[in-house]
């Protein structure tokens, strides 16, 4: 996989994430990201590394903050199209008040400090 094609296209996610939001509300990216298949391929060796290193670049360059809800949607995206079966999750923690997202590969969360299943109560996994 070519570093710079997958940088491009996370950072081209990122836009259509935004539009997709300014139109449409959460209920209908949770229908998206639910209905985003799994590509039937063998994942890349490192694919998830390589990709979530992709972004992080992209987000560096990208014109206003990615938050935790934009970065696991677009994250979640192109693991799939490559053949890796991720998935977002979503969790609150009561007090203080706060929701964050995240994605997790076969239990394992990829973009995020390991202690996000520890400190939020998970709400929805799509």
């Amino acid at each position: 996989m070519n570093r710079l094609l997958v940088v491009i296209e996370a950072y081209l996610r990122l836009i259509a994430h935004d539009v997709f939001m300014a139109r449409r509300d959460l209920t209908a990216l949770h229908r998206q990201i639910k209905s985003f298949p799994v590509r039937t391929m063998e994942p890349h060796a490192g694919a998830i590394e390589l990709v979530s290193r992709a972004l992080d670049v992209a987000c560096a360059f990208y014109p206003k903050q990615a938050l935790c809800l934009q970065r696991s949607a677009v994250l979640v995206k192109i693991l799939r199209r490559r053949g890796v079966p991720a998935h977002m999750v979503i969790g609150a923690q009561k007090l203080p008040f706060k929701a964050h997202a995240w994605v997790e590969v076969s239990g394992t969360i990829v973009n995020d400090r390991l202690a996000s299943r520890e400190k939020f109560h998970v709400l929805e996994v799509c």
